[in-house]
């Protein structure tokens, strides 16, 4: 062992101080290190949801006007409007010779669109045959169809709609009567008879809301997994609504999820309550 001079040991003295003042304590790092496995979280945000009934039906018009000349006899000379045309009152749709030579104009008595012609250049028209154009009074339609009985207490008059028709694509539309009529009046060409799906919005609820995947189904009841000073805590919730991946939570023991709660965005079965976890942001994974 070698041996120091006496007036060295003061500096040796204060270069160990200076050693171990450098080295931070076991206890530190352990605090500020947390254990366990590393888990995805997320805040709990709030997020609205809307009450759909969705109803099943049949598009047909609502006032069908059935234009033919007013006299017998008369021959299409000249056809000025089709199948599928939007017309205003007023507008010429053909014109008919008279037997004693002339002519005479058909006029839509209507604004809407055609339906069907049965008008054809050479062929008879009578005021007692089949109409030569049979139109759409307003271009306005109606999906008549089937509501679950459950959902007729939700439906009230004007509420709106949102309607997929096969060949035309969505449009809009509202509740005429509980039966239930939905008025449609629209540009687009609409096959009558044609089907349609509509989805009418009851009603909204505004509240917290975690991602599908947060919530655990257990033995316990339903569950949500949250993060507190780096450890697991089971809640119990009640679920509302849900939509586009999210359910709202509308309670809970303890006040079930609170905004702004830091939940675990998959929620797993191997997670028990107190287990240390190392709470890793959706952001950082890029979510």
């Amino acid at each position: 062992m070698p041996t120091f001079p006496p007036s060295h040991l003061p500096a040796l003295l204060l270069a160990g101080l200076l050693t171990l003042a450098a080295q931070p304590s076991r206890a530190d790092d352990t605090e500020a290190a947390p254990k366990g496995a590393a888990v995805t979280v997320l805040k709990a945000t709030k997020s609205c949801f809307a009450n759909i009934v969705e109803v099943t039906g049949t598009i047909i018009p609502r006032e069908e006007t059935q234009v033919r000349p007013e006299r017998i006899g008369l021959k299409v000379a000249e056809v000025l409007a089709d199948a599928g045309d939007s017309v205003s009152a007023g507008q010429v749709l053909a014109r008919l010779t008279l037997p004693e030579g002339g002519s005479v104009a058909v006029q839509a008595p209507v604004a809407g669109t055609i339906a069907a012609t049965t008008a054809a250049i050479g062929a008879t028209a009578s005021g007692k045959g089949e109409p030569l154009f049979s139109i759409i009074a307003r271009s306005e339609y109606d999906l008549v169809g089937l509501v679950p009985t459950r959902d007729i207490a939700k439906l009230q008059g004007n509420q709106t709609a949102r309607i997929k028709i096969i060949g035309a694509g969505d449009v809009d539309g509202k509740v005429r009567r509980i039966q239930v009529f939905i008025g449609i009046t629209t540009t687009r060409r609409l096959l009558v008879n044609s089907s349609g799906r509509a989805q009418i919005k009851t009603g909204q609820s505004c509240g917290v809301a975690v991602p599908l995947t947060a919530i655990l189904y257990s033995t316990a009841g339903t569950v949500v997994q949250v993060v507190r000073h780096n450890r697991i805590e089971t809640r119990r919730v009640e679920t509302g609504l849900m939509s586009a991946g999210q359910v709202e939570i509308t309670g809970g023991a303890t006040g079930g999820i609170q905004e702004g709660d830091i939940v675990v965005a998959r929620a797993g079965a191997l997670l028990r309550e107190g287990d240390p976890v190392r709470p890793v942001t959706a952001s950082a994974e890029g979510k």
